[in-house]
């Protein structure tokens, strides 16, 4: 069968949705000449599944945003100088689609392959990273780094040239790091691009940070917490004053948590102000500054500007020093709902966290209302995941009885999933609430371990989240401890 143009498809609302039982996607509005060409183009009349507008664009993004790589390089080989920066230049296609492009420069439609071969995947990230005589191109598909091309190394030079001025970073400065942003438009699907490079010694390695910004639509119901983790969340939310703080590593999902809750809260009879680094989603209907050290505008400074705007309920992309740690507590203690983020292993070790950057014990314990930890692991494949007998060693990890029954799961591999035995991800959670008890403890400098038995004692710990999952047969053993080790803070003999 042949396939529709993407111009037709858009423009007139019909598209070939191509595999075992391949159908027409109709748009609602569509003219019924249109499905009638559609037939004619292809050479079959397929069933028909009509849809409303943003579901048939979601379909129409994931049919249409990708270009295979082998096509985009296909003038690789033919011999010559790359094109020129002038030429690059001239040739960016603006604001336009980029599968509308009908520009055919090779270094253009090698990164708009790449982004559109993100895309397809989910990937987070593409890093782009010059080594002696050859460019590595890697996406992050589910946290986890993967090749998909490696590139002749005279193409690093207009490669990275091309994405920095497409961020309108300095081309001329390759000694310094850079960052810049930019919007693109893949098939109707909207997506930012956060662009960092950084010098290293075979030229500079660029990283482009993919931001749907679909992401940020998340509820609180999708985050995956188990229904006692939601509530006390909401129950934190819920309160006009005090702190709440969501504790990982990078990438562990931090700021769709806090996303999810500002969304909730979101009902337009709140001033709702944040001061991120960078502002990575745009949220209708709240206020959103962002960090710019290079003018003086950091966390504290934009936190102060903040607390004159009349705000209920301020959120501060991370808490990195006792500055703006004490303008929050001071925010909370003046009836401000505040929301943070900081990098720590465990809910408990958050707490050590602020101590450490110099925050009273009295103020953590009048002002801390809930802390949330949190990782991502991935999810098993449906179509290929295998299941066996747990030996020894995992039913004690899983904290399983003797003769207590279960099959776990381990991944295979297959096309579905790229052969990796995953697909997508999901979040575990611990949620430490606060009570007086532990305010008590915390008042008196007690230790992690104090804390932890007084707030996890029959609760979800991290470890305990993650080997729910496992015994479900979402996620593998080895894939939850990837993420979660019994010695880093999550005890699953808490």
């Amino acid at each position: 069968m042949r396939r529709l143009n993407y111009t037709f498809a858009r423009e007139r609302g019909v598209a070939l949705k191509d595999g075992e039982a391949p159908v027409f996607l109709l748009r609602e509005d569509a003219d019924v000449l249109a499905l009638l060409e559609a037939r004619r183009v292809v050479g079959a009349a397929l069933p028909v599944s009509r849809m409303d507008g943003s579901a048939f664009n979601r379909a129409l993004s994931d049919i249409y945003a990708y270009e295979g790589l082998v096509n985009a390089m296909g003038d690789e080989d033919e011999g010559g100088e790359a094109e020129s920066l002038s030429d690059i230049i001239n040739g960016i296609p603006g604001t336009e689609d980029l599968l509308d492009s009908s520009s055919d420069a090779p270094i253009i439609r090698l990164i708009n392959s790449l982004i559109a071969e993100a895309v397809r995947f989910g990937a987070s990230d593409i890093h782009v990273e010059p080594f002696e005589g050859r460019v590595s191109v890697r996406l992050r598909v589910d946290g986890i780094l993967r090749e998909v091309v490696s590139l002749s190394g005279r193409l690093a030079l207009p490669l990275t040239n091309r994405i920095k001025v497409m961020a309108r970073l300095n081309i001329a400065e390759r000694r310094v790091p850079q960052d810049g942003r930019l919007s693109l438009s893949l098939a109707g699907k909207n997506v930012d691009v956060r662009v960092s490079t950084l010098p290293s010694q075979y030229g500079e390695r660029v990283v482009l940070r993919l931001l749907d910004r679909e992401s940020a639509r998340f509820t609180l119901d999708e985050l995956g917490m188990t229904p006692e983790q939601l509530g006390d969340y909401r129950q934190a939310l819920a309160r006009p004053d005090g702190v709440v703080l969501v504790a990982g590593p990078t990438g562990a999902g931090k700021t769709t948590t806090l996303y999810a809750g500002l969304n909730l809260l979101n009902d337009q009879t709140r001033n709702i102000l944040t001061v991120e680094d960078p502002v990575e989603y745009a949220l209708e209907g709240i206020g959103q500054t962002q960090v710019n050290a290079g003018v003086g505008m950091t966390f504290a400074a934009g936190l102060r500007a903040i607390l004159r705007q009349d705000p209920d309920i301020v959120m501060v992309g991370e808490v990195r020093d006792v500055e703006t740690a004490e303008i929050m507590i001071q925010a909370s203690l003046t009836g401000h709902l505040v929301l943070s983020t900081v990098h720590t292993n465990s809910a408990a070790a958050a707490i050590t966290r602020l101590r450490d950057m110099g925050v009273e014990s009295y103020l953590l314990a009048s002002t801390l209302t809930v802390i949330v930890a949190q990782r991502l692991v991935r999810r098993l494949c449906a179509n290929c995941k295998q299941p066996y007998e747990p030996v020894a060693a995992e039913r004690r990890l899983l904290g399983l009885e003797d003769g207590e029954a279960v099959t776990l799961c381990n991944p295979a591999g297959c096309d579905a999933c790229g052969g990796s035995g995953f697909a997508g991800r999901r979040g575990i959670y611990e949620v430490l609430i606060m009570d007086d008890a532990l305010r008590t403890l915390i008042h008196a400098g007690a230790r992690d371990s104090e804390i932890v038995k007084r707030a996890f004692t029959g609760r979800d710990t991290l470890w305990r989240s993650g080997a729910a999952l496992v015994r479900a047969g979402a996620t593998s053993l080895t894939e939850m401890m990837r993420v979660c080790r019994e010695d880093a803070g999550c005890d699953g003999g808490v």
